[in-house]
């Protein structure tokens, strides 16, 4: 039987196999995790899922192998005790999801940001604390795929960073009024976090957002976005973002004093990227998804009982640098992540949206 470990006790790295539950059966579940989980089948072993609407967990059970189906997590959390839960479920649902997990001596990987304002985010960062030895992490697809990893390795190679440009353009069709307000798919906060957190993972943090917003297309939507960011390292960058674009497109530009990247993909992951510092790529590599990539590194980090990536002050940064967007383009004024604390007019707003 696995051990409980209450609040204030420290718990020891988690031995194989890893008990794993997966929370929600859609297709963040069926498309993502359940393909990361089976190239980890040595060290992990699938012991539930959970899903609220009646008959979607037993037939997601009944279709993978999974031993025990529960309509509820508290329920799940109590029968089966997991050691790490995979939330796909709504990105409203994840902050209290996410403590629920951690104070019942679970580690847990979102999909998509542990919450969606700072607010929520530090009660996930409380809830750890409450709770030493267990960790919250979100999936960062852009941060694992084949491309940023190659960069990241290249970068001390490349000088100091200069400049870089972030585009994120795509189409959503109509984004106004409860669609935009009401319950969120699996994800929360679009492409946008995505870029931003491969952004933050290449030049740490931000010290400065300068932006504007403007809604030419549609009454009522954000349609387009600007933002100027200045970082500790004295880098500064770009940002760009529209969901009314017909021509949908994700790159990042990185000039160094020594080099240019950029990473250019609709959405992709694995584009090794082009540019002055292209012969630093080593051949071969972006045959794994990023979640696997993550995944893997993940449950490294269960077994050594160390911080994962994408969790803590880390895993808040995207969400901070959206926050100081939205707070400088609708209040009009430069603001810094200093700022960005409990009191703060946008702290306890989702991604910093009004």
């Amino acid at each position: 039987m696995t051990p409980v470990f209450r609040a204030g006790r420290a718990r020891p790295p988690v031995p194989r196999p890893i008990r794993v539950a997966v929370v929600g059966t859609g297709p963040a579940a069926r498309l993502g995790h359940l393909a990361a989980l089976r190239a980890e089948s040595h060290r992990v072993r699938l012991i539930a899922a959970v899903d609220p609407e009646p008959g979607r967990a037993e037939a997601f059970c009944a279709e993978h192998g999974v031993p025990a189906a529960h309509t509820s997590l508290t329920g799940m959390l109590a029968a089966e005790r997991p050691d790490l839960v995979h939330l796909c479920t709504p990105a409203d649902l994840h902050a209290a999801q996410t403590a629920e997990c951690l104070r019942a001596g679970a580690w847990v990987w979102c999909e998509g940001p542990a919450g969606l304002s700072l607010a929520e985010y530090d009660l996930v960062t409380m809830a750890e604390r409450e709770n030493p030895g267990v960790y919250a992490s979100a999936v960062a697809a852009h941060r694992f795929g084949s491309g940023a990893r190659r960069l990241r390795r290249a970068a001390p190679e490349l000088g100091r960073p200069l400049l870089v440009q972030c585009v994120t353009v795509r189409h959503r069709g109509d984004r106004s009024g409860a669609s935009r307000r009401g319950r969120r798919e699996p994800g929360g906060g679009g492409p946008s976090l995505g870029e931003m957190d491969l952004m933050l993972s290449v030049l740490g943090r931000w010290t400065e957002v300068r932006a504007m917003a403007g809604t030419p297309g549609r009454a009522g939507a954000e349609d387009v976005l600007l933002a100027l960011v200045r970082f500790e390292s004295g880098a500064v960058a770009t940002v760009a973002d529209s969901p009314a674009s017909p021509c949908e497109e994700s790159r990042l530009r990185f000039d160094f004093t020594g080099g240019t990247v950029e990473l250019r993909h609709p959405y992709g992951r694995r584009d090794p990227g082009r540019g002055s510092a292209f012969g630093l790529w080593a051949p071969g590599e972006g045959a794994e998804g990023p979640r696997a990539v993550q995944l893997a590194a993940l449950l490294d980090a269960m077994e050594r009982g160390e911080r994962p990536e994408v969790s803590g002050a880390e895993g808040r940064g995207a969400l901070e640098l959206a926050t100081g967007v939205h707070a400088s383009a609708f209040t009009g004024r430069s603001v810094l992540r200093a700022e960005l604390v409990p009191g703060h007019p946008f702290y306890r707003l989702h991604r910093g949206e009004p």
